[in-house]
């Protein structure tokens, strides 16, 4: 699968629903469990998930440079509806006009250069897919992607080099998966997770 092939914008679309489809289901009092993601806290995620968006949104616009366009989200008096902002904030940005043809600024990747916006947009792709296990994981909800968001994922997960993983940077090291795993486990090992993660950092 060549992702320059896909509708990276409508897969988008669908990653950015299940993921919020998830968050909605969150209650105020899950927000101080711990996730698969190691030194976060429910909330702590979130707010991640708030600063990606809003960080996306930036770079799709032409900005993004700076780290701080990556750090200001908010979850405010209610998580859910800090994320629905901030989900429409990003599909908004994504949907605009000629916005395939634009580089992204993603300085949390690499500092300096652009990436190609459909490559950009991927790795927001595989964020809210795997963040969508993360978030379902920690409240015990299903996670249930569809096989062409999984595949497209996946596809893009292979490509995330060894090197610099581990805890503080980007990515967490690889969980080889079972023979037989099927591709969305597949994926969740690629990015540092344990499928049968029970509350416990991966």
């Amino acid at each position: 699968m060549d992702i320059r092939e896909l509708d990276i914008q409508e897969l988008d679309r669908r990653s950015l629903a299940l993921l919020g489809d998830v968050v909605a289901q969150v209650k105020d009092d899950q927000l101080r469990l711990p996730t698969p993601c190691p030194d976060w806290t429910l909330h702590g995620l979130i707010r991640h998930l708030i600063s990606q968006n809003e960080g996306f949104a930036a770079a799709a616009r032409g900005a993004g440079e700076a780290l701080s366009d990556w750090r200001g989200g908010d979850l405010g008096a209610d998580a859910r509806a800090a994320f629905a902002a901030s989900a429409a904030l990003v599909n908004d940005a994504f949907a605009q006009d000629g916005v395939l043809d634009r580089g992204f600024a993603l300085p949390e990747v690499r500092n300096g250069g652009a990436f190609p916006a459909p490559l950009a947009i991927s790795f927001h792709v595989v964020d809210c897919v795997v963040h969508a296990w993360d978030v379902a994981a920690t409240i015990g909800v299903p996670w249930e992607p569809d096989e062409e968001l999984t595949a497209a994922a996946l596809r893009v997960a292979e490509q995330v080099p060894d090197q610099g993983r581990g805890p503080g940077a980007a990515f967490e090291r690889r969980v080889p998966p079972l023979a037989d795993a099927p591709p969305h486990h597949r994926l969740l090992g690629l990015l540092g997770r344990v499928p049968s993660w029970t509350g416990r950092p991966c």
